[in-house]
């Protein structure tokens, strides 16, 4: 689509569109924040390689309490290992809309005895977790994402393959480019109705860690991750792209 549309064969009122450079992915290489690094990281420090499911959902990503239970009822009875980010759900109260979710109690949202019961295989850390680094961790082998870009380009720069769980705005459209073009991720069914059930988080993420499919979607996802870093090498795509915008300035 960007060679057809900066070979001018895309018209906007008979016109060609303006040159469009494909400079990217534009994300962080490494951690932004100290917050919650130690403990998230030195537990994978102790998990087996690819080991790990990641759950996380961006900053403004909230679940309603049942929600929060399914997630973990369905991570419980899959047997795979994991690192959850939750967060407080969404308030109901209009004067508390804009104002930040407080800590979650993770007593009260999830399932009596959940944190007991899958302590030696399972980490939850309240609202935040330094994401590209437990993403580029080596325990780390699958991601649960509410397919927000920047998510999405910090998973496949780190080769990990992605279950998509899309929550609101762009993220759809995210979703479907994720599934059927680039074929880097699954979906988790239910996204779109009032409920994500536990049979479906728990077949998901066997799925994903268990699978033939699975391991496909792994190495069409190592590829992916292999086909970025070399568009950013000095003679990749990216690289050349960001000198002929610099070559158009210097003759402007």
């Amino acid at each position: 689509m960007c060679g057809a549309i900066s070979a001018g064969l895309c018209l906007t009122d008979g016109r060609p569109t303006p040159p469009i450079y494909s400079i990217g992915p534009l994300i962080a290489t490494e951690g932004r924040d100290k917050r919650g690094r130690e403990e998230c990281l030195s537990w994978l420090d102790t998990q087996p390689k690819r080991s790990v499911v990641f759950l996380c959902f961006g900053s403004v990503g909230l679940f309603s309490v049942e929600q929060l239970k399914e997630v973990a009822t369905g991570l419980e009875r899959s047997g795979q290992r994991f690192l959850w980010v939750v967060r407080s759900p969404p308030s109901h109260d209009p004067a508390k809309k804009f104002a930040p979710p407080p800590e979650p109690d993770l007593d009260a949202l999830l399932p009596e005895g959940f944190l007991n019961r899958t302590k030696n295989r399972g980490l939850v850390v309240k609202s935040w977790a330094p994401q590209v680094d437990v993403l580029n961790h080596e325990a780390v082998g699958g991601f649960v994402t509410h397919c927000g870009w920047n998510s999405v380009l910090e998973a496949i720069m780190a080769g990990i393959p992605m279950i998509g769980w899309p929550l609101y705005a762009e993220q759809w459209m995210n979703k479907v480019f994720l599934e059927e073009e680039m074929r880097l991720a699954v979906v988790m069914e239910g996204y779109d109705k009032e409920l994500v059930t536990a049979e479906e988080v728990e077949a998901k993420v066997r799925w994903l860690m268990e699978s033939e499919g699975g391991r496909e979607l792994r190495e069409r996802t190592a590829a992916a991750k292999e086909s970025a870093a070399a568009a950013l090498r000095e003679v990749g795509s990216s690289h050349s792209a960001l000198m002929d915008v610099v070559g158009h300035w210097k003759r402007s």
